[in-house]
């Protein structure tokens, strides 16, 4: 880099900065005015310098993002029309969601060998579909997701039973042992409420008990699915210090791995008054995952909340993506945090947190344990918690939700969705954790006032 500018100035060491701002405080004491600690227990300093600089070895992709197209197979009358059209504009991945078997042939009629992944969230686990689904992708990059513990955490049960899921996914890794089989969904975590640090913590506990039932082996043949939240360049040290952490576990395994990151924007701070806020914050979202380095990147439409998918929404959110790699020059930039004093700082904080929790996790029995014991839902359901009074006092903001006079709101008429999700009301093993969103009990609010 040119020193043009900097030749002429003698080089100031990190005490000579803090020496100079502790003149300008007047006698104000400098820890307590000028650092500050957020929820997760990270310290923010007034400024970063080289001398403090401690840089972390993170495994980081050699390629770009790929754009992922999303397509809810029982919604869409069409899924394959739909997935042929969105390759025709750019996607360079497909995700589909699927609560029920479907026709393998028919989907991917016209689909294979053109250099596309295909991703799955499937709300089932039948080992004979899975087979054949599995066979007639033997030749593609394919994700399939299959995380019976977000089963049990989203829906308070397994599948059947603890035996036969972990049973079902051990024949399904044995018979396909070259692909992505397992997945690990944080996206949940945050949805519901989990800072970053917890974020972190559980997603390696989380994958931890599949390689303690599975071994090392199966350490890169796993997707980790993670949310991306507003807190940009937190955001961007999250997946950081999640990658670095995952291969400083994986070292007691006596392996190494680029870990496999698919990332969506977060719905815990999407709102359903002024919606059009949502694209600024799936856009910035969006660019955390990119210099975050997520190997897949898929949108949230704008209106997703409420809305039933159409194609406007669904063509604004792809666009998002295009715009952000091909015209703003995102398209290779996962390496660009690497040395930015700021990220590394709060990357080492964030790994440093995340461990020591993992840690307690693993003393204390293990995830599925602290899940029984119902330690997990408590932890998240204590950090939600802080951060919704921090939003009812108007300490975490939303623009035009809790930061504008409600004269300025403008009543959403377009309501086609229920965007409430309610507690489970069948029996459970374990209490399930569910998303729930910053704005909802504002929300409740105002719409029944519109009534």
């Amino acid at each position: 880099m040119s020193n043009i500018l900097t030749q002429d100035f003698a080089p100031s060491s990190a005490s000579a900065w803090k020496q100079k701002i502790q003149v300008e405080l007047n006698g104000a004491d400098y820890n307590h005015t000028l650092l500050s600690k957020t929820n997760e227990g990270i310290t923010i300093s007034p400024f970063y310098h080289s001398n403090n600089f401690e840089k972390l070895e993170i495994p980081i992709p050699k390629e770009g993002f790929k754009i992922c197209y999303k397509i809810n197979i029982p919604i869409e009358k069409t899924p394959n029309k739909q997935a042929v059209n969105a390759i025709k504009k750019g996607a360079t991945a497909l995700k589909f969601i699927a609560n029920k078997p479907f026709n393998i042939k028919n989907l991917f009629e016209n689909l294979l060998n053109k250099q596309i992944e295909f991703h799955f969230q499937l709300e089932f686990l039948n080992e004979e579909f899975l087979n054949k689904l599995f066979s007639t992708l033997k030749n593609e990059t394919s994700y399939f997701n299959i995380d019976i513990i977000e089963n049990l955490i989203k829906n308070g049960n397994w599948y059947t039973t603890l035996n036969n899921d972990f049973k079902a996914a051990e024949n399904l890794i044995q018979e396909n042992t070259s692909k992505f089989v397992l997945g690990v969904n944080v996206e949940l975590y945050q949805n519901a409420g989990a800072n970053a640090v917890q974020q972190i913590a559980y997603a390696i506990a989380h994958a931890n008990e599949y390689l303690n039932k599975f071994g090392s082996s199966i350490a890169d043949k796993i997707q980790f699915n993670f949310a991306i939240g507003s807190n940009y360049f937190f955001e961007i040290a999250k997946i950081r210090a999640f990658r670095y952490l995952y291969n400083l576990i994986l070292k007691e395994y006596n392996t190494q791995t680029v870990a496999k990151v698919y990332t969506e924007p977060s719905l815990r701070n999407k709102i359903l008054y002024d919606y059009n806020e949502n694209l600024l914050r799936t856009t910035t979202e969006s660019m955390s995952a990119i210099l975050g380095g997520a190997n897949t990147i898929s949108n949230t439409t704008y209106n997703s909340l409420f809305h039933t998918p159409n194609e406007f929404g669904e063509q604004i959110a792809h666009n998002q993506l295009i715009f952000l790699k091909e015209e703003s020059g995102f398209k290779n930039m996962q390496h660009i945090a690497t040395d930015s004093y700021y990220i590394e700082s709060i990357t080492k904080q964030m790994a440093e947190k995340a461990l020591d929790i993992f840690k307690d996790i693993e003393k204390s029995g293990g995830f599925l344990n602290q899940l029984k014991e119902g330690t997990i839902q408590r932890k998240i359901k204590e950090n939600a918690q802080k951060e919704q009074d921090q939003f009812d006092k108007g300490e975490i903001n939303l623009i035009e939700t809790n930061k504008i006079t409600k004269e300025h709101l403008k009543e959403n008429s377009d309501l086609q969705l229920n965007n409430f999700i309610g507690k489970k009301s069948h029996k459970t093993l374990i209490i399930p954790i569910i998303p729930k969103r910053l704005s909802e009990k504002l929300e409740q609010k105002m719409l029944k006032n519109e009534a």
